[in-house]
């Protein structure tokens, strides 16, 4: 068996040899196998870059993730006005409350709403709505219904 094998290999090896070393059209069929080859290998080089490229990026990538979910972007707190503005934008959204009627400022965090409502639901709402705006450390609420006292000023 293993004699026919050789015969064999020997014979595969000679008719190569023929094929490539011929007179006629030999020196042709190398040029185009040398091409071939070096088509393939240009072809896998370029698959295994853009595969190590890709790897590369999603390791990155990872880190970035893994990054931010450790140790979030510290944002520094806004200042006073920056805060008043802020509040002022985002609890007079969408609410049917004339922004005239409503003084909204901030010292160091702490918002104070001043002001004079015409329902007690609203008073709430704002206040509620101030007090979840970030960079509000406190909201301290005086606003009070048309025609009553405000609470920041003692009665007669």
């Amino acid at each position: 068996m293993l004699r026919i094998l050789s015969v064999l290999m020997a014979a595969a090896f000679g008719g190569l040899l023929a094929y490539f070393f011929d007179p006629d059209g030999g020196r042709g069929r190398r040029a185009k196998a040398r091409d071939r080859l070096e088509a393939f290998v240009r072809r896998s080089a370029d698959r295994l870059e853009r595969r190590g490229r890709h790897a590369a990026s999603r390791v990155e990538g990872l880190g970035h993730q893994i990054e931010n979910a450790i140790a979030p972007e510290y944002e520094p707190p806004p200042n006073d006005a920056t805060l008043a503005q802020r509040v002022e934008s985002q609890i007079l959204r969408g609410r049917d409350v004339p922004k005239g009627t409503i003084n909204i400022n901030a010292q160091e965090g702490v918002v104070v709403l001043r002001g004079e409502m015409d329902r007690p639901e609203q008073i709430r709402e704002l206040e509620d709505a101030a007090a979840h705006v970030k960079g509000v450390r406190a909201a301290r609420n005086l606003l009070h219904l048309r025609n009553a006292p405000a609470p920041n000023i003692p009665a007669p």
